[in-house]
């Protein structure tokens, strides 16, 4: 539980690529709005998705080719298996919209790279 308006910083970094449904997302986004004090805001650090089909396929054999770097095919597959049963990432630009429509009043993008990004809001 989240006392409402307690806090002036939120940091979630690799967390809410765990959220499932929409619902979920939207419930957990305003939970964490109500918990800011005006002026308060939301960090995020994540494994994020892309809105296009074309860009989605290219970073992800782009992750898919530095995870195979790392630990060979095998590591690739496992990671890959683990994302696809564990994880429900979603867009960046899904969660901005949603930061937004929960109420905050600025959002802000500070880096994305492929599959990772940070980016946050104001309340």
């Amino acid at each position: 539980e989240l006392e409402p308006g307690a806090y002036d910083l939120i940091v979630a970094a690799a967390v809410f690529h765990h959220l499932r449904e929409d619902e979920e997302w939207s419930r957990v986004f305003r939970k964490c709005y109500a918990a800011l004090r005006p002026g308060g805001s939301i960090w995020i650090s994540d494994l994020v998705t892309h809105s296009s089909r074309e860009v989605q396929r290219t970073m992800w054999q782009r992750y898919g080719a530095y995870l195979e770097q790392l630990g060979g095919s095998a590591y690739r597959e496992k990671v890959f298996a683990y994302i696809e049963g564990e994880d429900t990432p979603r867009s960046v630009t899904f969660q901005l919209d949603l930061l937004k429509t929960v109420g905050f009043r600025e959002t802000e993008v500070l880096h994305k790279n492929g599959c990772f990004a940070a980016f946050g809001a104001v309340k």
